[in-house]
């Protein structure tokens, strides 16, 4: 079923004779986890890791960051051109230390920068000139971050929760962590979905957000993003002429979503399924966008790190599910350039974090490479690129659609 699947998700769309590698990953910028040592405190307080990001999504290290670049620079493709990450970054995190003098009475927010400054007071050793990096790294070509929203946090659910007083929250905040909370009723969402909405009072604020955090990207990371993915993949087509008027081209779409209306009686919201395809610039129902945004539709999976969580004790389990990783990727790029498509890779960070357990990283880079080596191997024209350039490429021909 899968494999019919992957063809059928690469019938429509855009095409191209061109062997194109895209590596698409979510949430960089995002503190969820702030330590091993809030982990265990969290634990402690009875609230356990429910998931692998729960357990190890820390903002990255210097030593992720280290260990990603030597893994992209380890490769070439047939340009001379080494591999690149599209980081679907956020520029702002919770302001803990505002927030809990005021009593967590409200949210608060702060820049990305000094989030990496605050966490090198308190853990030098781990981030000691991260943020310096990470500009290194977009100034070498291996960092190309597009927009992943303001922050990776629901307000409406904290605002809710802060009213109830759930006790999972404060414990969270408590520890500089926005991680492992249950969702109060009526919401059919997550707690990380930034632009999920209960009501239409709710959609309304999210317009500003929306548009704080595009101007804030621009701010942090220097140039404006012209792709942008959601949080969750929970965004209401009322919010992309925001994305347009400020820059953005193309909305990362994974092949079916679902999507979010305004529901009637009691204020709940509805859900319909939604399907996409690289470059359309119509809805479903077949009318033309209003907004005139592209789409960018991810076609491989790409999660070393998925299923089993890496602990010392299960490591060969962990090392099983990350070869069969690289197995599924490698196939699913096999039907993509079959099918005369780019391969955008589907990737999240914390695949590549090691400040909770080093073990995770470790494979999960290993993994990367693994795929990295054998995607040249077995394709040697093939080209890697950012998804901006991507974007780029599609919209200066959004007609092309030739065999391969």
């Amino acid at each position: 079923m899968r494999g019919v699947m992957d063809h059928i998700k690469n019938l429509g769309g855009w095409r191209t004779r061109r062997k194109l590698v895209v590596i698409a990953v979510d949430d960089y910028g995002n503190v969820r986890l702030d330590s091993r040592q809030a982990r265990e405190a969290l634990n402690k307080a009875g609230f356990m890791a429910k998931n692998r990001f729960d357990r190890f999504d820390t903002l990255e290290t210097v030593q992720d960051l280290e260990a990603l670049y030597e893994v992209l620079s380890s490769v070439e493709d047939r340009n001379g051109r080494n591999a690149i990450f599209s980081p679907y970054a956020l520029p702002c995190n919770i302001n803990y230390e505002v927030m809990a003098d005021e009593g967590y009475q409200r949210y608060v927010h702060e820049d990305l920068p000094v989030t990496f400054q605050k966490l090198e007071s308190r853990h030098p050793q781990a981030y000691s000139g991260a943020w310096t990096m990470w500009k290194e790294g977009m100034e070498m070509g291996l960092m190309a971050p597009q927009c992943h929203g303001r922050e990776h946090v629901n307000l409406g659910i904290m605002k809710e929760k802060i009213a109830r007083g759930d006790a999972d929250l404060f414990v969270a905040l408590r520890n500089r962590s926005y991680t492992g909370l249950t969702v109060p009723p009526g919401r059919s969402f997550g707690y990380s979905a930034a632009f999920g909405f209960k009501d239409s009072e709710e959609l309304k604020g999210h317009e500003q957000i929306l548009e704080h955090g595009l101007r804030a990207f621009k701010h942090v990371f220097g140039y404006h993003s012209v792709c942008f993915t959601a949080p969750a993949q929970q965004f209401h087509p009322d919010l992309e002429p925001v994305l347009r008027r400020n820059g953005i081209l193309a909305l990362d779409r994974p092949f079916m979503h679902v999507q979010q209306s305004p529901g009637t009686g009691r204020n709940n919201s509805q859900s319909q399924r939604k399907w996409n395809t690289t470059a359309r610039k119509w809805n479903t129902t077949g009318a033309l966008r209003a907004s005139g945004l592209r789409t960018v539709v991810r076609n491989v999976v790409f999660e070393p790190c998925d299923g089993k969580h890496v602990i010392p004790d299960a490591i060969n389990e962990a090392v099983s599910t990350a070869s069969e990783s690289v197995e599924r990727a490698l196939k699913e790029i096999a039907v993509a350039f079959r099918l005369g498509k780019p391969a955008i890779i589907s990737s999240h960070r914390v695949n590549y974090c090691g400040f909770v357990e080093e073990s995770n990283r470790r494979i999960g880079l290993a993994s990367l490479k693994s795929l990295l080596r054998e995607l040249v191997h077995r394709w040697p024209d093939v080209e890697f690129m950012s998804v901006a350039e991507l974007t780029d490429l599609i919209c200066s021909d959004p007609k092309k659609g030739e065999k391969p």
